[in-house]
């Protein structure tokens, strides 16, 4: 009998374009809501076909991607994730029949659109989205990164620890030549190898415990990348303690070493690894010894401390290792600290700086502020860790020309904002004032309403996009449009942006062209023979308005279409316009000011612990 899909209720909310806050409302108001049909009463689940009739029946009716109901099926059917996608892309390679037969014509209907590649990428996307999946799974920018260290294009690359494949995957996008990958999991090799097979790479995946039992002995690669498993207890140390270790047997305590000296055993000579670890690795005394070791022989060359959230534990600032087989020593290391920046600049910042470093041409001056001489670390405890180094040098090397730039920058911001104060005068008189809501505006055609955008599904796009953060904070655009964007929204000046998921509405007039709409954010155009687009956002985040628009859900998430606006002629819109515009600026003055004066208090307390500065 074949089971009907069953959702959760944020699938739910994705589908029909709301939050989750509106799910449970929609179950408290509506009787006819669907019951659960399954799941436990904090995380319930409903029948997918009974959803999609009741959201028709309200009018939100969703359009569900073939490709979502499908997945959802195959997992009605299979109970377990990575059955469900193993029978799938066992059927794209011809090796098995889907087993569940009311779903293969829709399988082979998929392949008959997309072919058999793009279908398994696009079940395989919503594999890697579960929960349970994004708490293992390598993100695919921080894969992509490791291997962009390893210099793994048209070179062998091994995995020891692959799992699903994301490293590997990663190494066939950058280009490998030949891939191999081992873990002890057989649920994930098998969709390694599937996905290696369905994608015609050239590589072998194996089943079993790499340090126990490795699958590939006698095999020399040119680049090991691999995110290993954190905290192992029960690694191998009373079986494996007499094994040939290079760098010395490694403690019990100490399961991360073993991993890399495993890769630096399968490395060529001159090959390179690059290891995801934890950063206590770096300083436990129980590793001191090994430590020494690699730095004495040339074996480790650069440790790197990147932002939290690279990664699960996404709490936990994680380290990269780069290490390579070498057979003399080096005489220094490269220290870098990139957790104080967002992802994506320390992703790039740490491709530059270790690209330089490992290359033979010039070093740049910031490059070399991150080295470490060898000898500096061949102390008693150790430390490699990036964050305890450079302490007095590279932030503060020039404060002094950083703190004058600085004390001009904020005497000319300070000596801009009473200019910006607009000119008022006492309107209390008039205390009538009609208004019109944005629903009205919106159903005159006076203003056009477009998003949310949403992940997950549409076409793949390139560009700058402009992201909730960024107008929470009130900064310039910073996101990249470099994964899936549901619509695909270009904004256009005049345009008014609007997150209506904070704790608060936010908004502001876009000013800029070749922009992108990030995610969660909605777009309000209006027509600019009608609606001032400064007078529309000085009305939006009114006090009054706050409370208007958040008071139908009784949540944090806002509802725009309640808020309410003065019925005025388009000249004394322009007249407000003004005003508000004028306030933004004093806004984003003062917020410039505020940043100032914290670098300038944090360089030199900086400047004068180090001793680069002293008073006079």
């Amino acid at each position: 009998m074949h089971r009907r899909a069953r959702v959760t209720a944020a699938d739910i909310a994705r589908l029909a374009g709301v939050g989750r806050a509106a799910v449970s409302n929609w179950r408290k108001r509506y009787d006819d809501f669907p019951a659960p049909v399954g799941g436990t009463t904090a995380s319930p689940l409903f029948d997918l076909e009974e959803v999609e009739q009741w959201l028709a029946g309200q009018g939100k009716a969703p359009s569900v991607a073939d490709e979502d109901r499908l997945w959802r099926n195959l997992l009605a059917a299979s109970g377990e994730p990575a059955e469900a996608l193993a029978a799938a892309g066992e059927h794209l390679l011809g090796q098995r029949t889907l087993p569940f037969d009311l779903l293969r014509p829709e399988l082979d209907d998929l392949v008959e659109v997309h072919g058999p590649v793009a279908t398994f990428d696009e079940l395989w996307r919503r594999y890697a989205a579960l929960p349970a999946q994004r708490s293992v799974i390598t993100p695919d920018d921080l894969a992509d990164l490791m291997v962009e260290l390893a210099g793994a294009a048209g070179v062998s690359v091994l995995d020891p620890a692959c799992g699903a494949g994301g490293v590997l995957r990663a190494a066939a996008r950058a280009g490998a030549a030949n891939l191999y990958g081992q873990d002890d999991d057989s649920r994930l090799t098998r969709l390694a190898d599937l996905w290696l097979a369905i994608n015609g790479r050239d590589g072998q995946v194996r089943t079993g415990d790499s340090l126990r039992a490795d699958a590939f002995p006698d095999v020399a690669v040119d680049a090991v990348v691999s995110n290993l498993p954190f905290g192992q207890t029960n690694w191998g140390h009373e079986e494996l303690g007499n094994a040939p270790w290079e760098f010395g047997p490694p403690p019990r305590t100490e399961p991360e070493l073993a991993w890399a000296q495993h890769a630096i055993a399968h490395l060529r000579p001159g090959g390179r690894a690059v290891l995801l670890m934890p950063p206590s690795v770096a300083s436990r005394r129980a590793g001191r010894r090994i430590r020494a070791n690699m730095l004495r022989r040339g074996a480790l060359r650069a440790v790197i401390a990147l932002p939290p959230g690279a990664a699960p534990p996404h709490a936990v600032p994680l380290h990269l290792w780069v290490l390579q087989k070498a057979n003399r020593g080096v005489a220094e290391v490269l220290l870098l600290d990139t957790t104080e920046r967002d992802l994506e600049a320390a992703y790039r910042s740490v491709a530059d700086v270790v690209t330089a470093f490992l290359g033979s041409g010039d070093r740049s001056d910031f490059v070399e502020a991150h080295t470490v001489p060898v000898l500096d670390l061949l102390d008693e405890e150790v430390d490699l860790s990036p964050g305890r180094h450079h302490l007095g040098d590279a932030d503060v090397a020039d404060a002094g020309p950083r703190l004058i730039d600085a004390g001009r920058r904020l005497t000319e911001s300070a000596a801009r904002m009473p200019g910006l104060l607009p000119g008022l005068e006492d309107g209390s008189g008039e205390t009538v004032v009609s208004t019109i809501t944005v629903g009205d505006l919106l159903r005159s055609g006076s203003l056009q309403i477009l998003g949310p955008v949403r992940g997950g599904e549409g076409e793949q796009v390139e560009g700058l996009t402009l992201t909730v953060q960024d107008l929470t904070d009130g900064r310039p655009a910073s996101g990249t449009a470099d994964d899936r964007l549901n619509p695909r929204i270009a904004l256009q000046p005049g345009d008014v942006v609007v997150s209506v998921s904070e704790r608060r509405l936010v908004a502001r007039v876009n000013t800029e062209s070749d922009l992108l709409l990030g995610r969660q954010l909605w777009l309000l155009r209006p027509d600019p023979q009608v609606l001032d687009p400064w007078f529309l956002v000085g009305h939006l985040c009114t006090t009054v308005n706050q409370r208007l628009a958040g008071s139908l859900l009784g949540t944090s998430r806002f509802d725009v279409r309640r808020v309410q606006l003065p019925r005025t002629a388009m000249i004394e819109q322009r007249r407000q316009g003004d005003v508000f515009r004028r306030l933004h600026e004093l806004t984003e003055t003062i917020r410039e000011t505020a940043a100032l004066g914290a670098d300038i208090t944090r360089l030199t307390a900086d400047a004068l612990a180090s001793g680069r500065l002293r008073p006079v």
